[in-house]
């Protein structure tokens, strides 16, 4: 489950767009930055307002979401 004191929609930050608390970095930024390559020590290097649990709450967040996701196969 992810953790809802770290992970917030605010419609005044980034347009609604889930957000580390306390910051404007969004979910999917710090999810992008991993499909990069960078890892947790790169993440946190560059941003040092960021923890180990954010990081963790952001992934929980995508796997959340793509959980509720729903595909229908294709008739084609």
């Amino acid at each position: 489950m992810t953790d809802p004191a770290r992970i917030v929609l605010d419609p005044t930050i980034l347009v609604g767009k889930p957000v580390i608390r306390g910051t404007r970095l969004a979910v999917d930024f710090i999810i992008g930055l991993m499909a990069d390559g960078w890892n947790e020590t790169d993440i946190l290097r560059n941003y040092p307002g960021l923890s180990h649990d954010d990081l963790a709450a952001c992934l929980a967040y995508a796997r959340d979401a793509l959980r509720s996701e729903k595909v229908y196969p294709s008739a084609a």
